[in-house]
């Protein structure tokens, strides 16, 4: 059944709202890795909490939650797109400054668009698609060799952080179109509170693993990074973009990624300090520019 206008609406709203508030997560991430367990806190409990909190939403409007035969695709969801998606991207904010993650966290649609392609009813990548593809990995590759020089954490924790990051953006690309293509009729928010429980369960239990909790102590900076992570990246941020990619077309929900960067660099400069050289502004460029011929592309083609 196609969208109606008003959920139309609705979702380009939601859409809008992941733009504005997932620009700022980077940094909040950032300071929150700085004094609280990564996993543990900054992703796992956060995404529980808000997970129970949006069901409990949910449930007191009157509206149902998923069937228990659904819940096996909704863990699965969780593990994509929160488990890796958003755990390997906090644990490596340990040792990538907030802004040179959002940057990299922009190669998104080039993910999108190669786990389209290798689907059976995927759309094939073409020759300036594979172009700006290709354009856009080396503006990666760019800035992560900036990012080496300019860093003070070990070569090797920079390294794994740059590889985390793109781990992250595949498990948001594959859970991505597999929601896209098992979209169900039921409540988005529902569903979203479902993946945060989920997903949230699964990277705690790794942080458990990990002995993250023995150095867990409070301060006030942490915890007020940890209830903004909370409210604006999951309760806001996650369950707004489940809302849009079940009305919008994937490749538009991902056009967040052109946005985010800006913001995210802007915020890690002024606040943290964190340092941006003009090579990194080329690799910026280079980065943006390669996105704006695969989606220019991509436009061209379907029309």
């Amino acid at each position: 059944m196609s969208p109606t206008p008003k959920q139309i609406r609705r979702a380009y709203t939601a859409w809008i709202l992941v733009c504005i508030f997932w620009s700022t997560t980077f940094l909040a991430i950032r300071i929150g890795v700085e004094e609280l367990p990564p996993l543990g806190m900054v992703s796992g409990s956060r995404y529980i909490l808000a997970g129970i909190v949006l069901c409990a939403i949910v449930a007191a409007r009157g509206s149902p939650m998923p069937a228990r035969e659904s819940w096996p695709g909704h863990a699965l969801l969780g593990f994509l797109m929160i488990g890796l998606g958003n755990g390997a991207l906090v644990w490596a904010e340990q040792w990538v400054p907030s802004g040179v993650s959002a940057v990299m966290v922009a190669a998104m649609p080039f993910w999108m668009i190669g786990v389209e392609a290798m689907l059976p009813s995927g759309e094939r990548i073409r020759r300036m698609q594979l172009a700006g593809l290709l354009l856009g990995f080396a503006g990666l590759i760019l800035l992560a060799i900036e990012d080496l020089k300019t860093s003070t954490a070990p070569t090797r924790q920079v390294l794994h952080g740059a590889i985390a990051i793109q781990l992250s953006c595949c498990g948001w690309a594959i859970g991505s179109a597999y929601s896209k293509r098992h979209a169900r009729h039921e409540n988005a928010f529902a569903a979203a509170g479902m993946q945060m429980i989920f997903g949230g369960i699964m990277v705690t239990s790794a942080s458990l693993m990990m002995g993250e909790w023995h150095d867990l102590h409070f301060t006030t900076r942490g915890m007020l990074a940890w209830s903004y992570l909370i409210v604006f990246g999951a309760l806001v941020g996650y369950a707004s973009y489940v809302y849009a990619l079940k009305y919008l077309p994937v490749a538009t929900v991902s056009l967040y990624a052109y946005i985010t960067p800006v913001l995210a660099v802007i915020l890690g400069t002024v606040v943290l300090h964190e340092r941006f050289t003009p090579t990194m502004a080329v690799a910026v460029g280079i980065i943006l520019t390669g996105m704006v011929v695969v989606r220019r592309t991509a436009d061209t083609w379907r029309s």
